[in-house]
């Protein structure tokens, strides 16, 4: 595996895609950080950070009432081939403001909003919607 955080996107966006209820990933402090902020942001019901048997994280996904997955996309933007640096006046605005893209600043990861009120720019991970 190259990229662990591609690995993350993809395995969520399988397990979405047939429905199931979670989905389990090895730990890593970045993962665990991207997970909570889709939490904190309504597109997982829940983050778990299990030690045994191994240190894994589990993650809740959340279906609409309709069965569709509240994840409809999620792509990765930089790669560990091509880094996108973006200042705060150019960060992207996914799907009209509607989805977030996840920026990693020099205060830690947060959404494409938070980085724009605080003027943070950084590295544009992913887009999410």
């Amino acid at each position: 595996m190259h990229d662990p955080i591609a690995d993350m996107f993809s395995r969520i966006r399988n397990a979405s895609i047939v429905r199931k209820a979670d989905v389990v990933l090895p730990y890593s402090k970045m993962k665990l950080a991207i997970a909570s902020l889709l939490k904190e942001e309504g597109y997982v019901d829940d983050v778990l950070e299990e030690e045994e048997p191994h240190h894994q994280i589990r993650v809740k996904l959340k279906y609409l009432p309709n069965g569709k997955p509240a994840i409809l996309s999620i792509q990765m933007v930089s790669r560990e081939s091509n880094r996108i640096y973006r200042p705060a006046k150019s960060l992207p605005y996914v799907l009209n403001n509607l989805g977030i893209a996840i920026v990693s600043t020099s205060k830690g990861l947060m959404t494409n909003k938070q980085a724009r009120k605080q003027s943070l720019g950084g590295e544009v991970i992913c887009e999410v919607y």
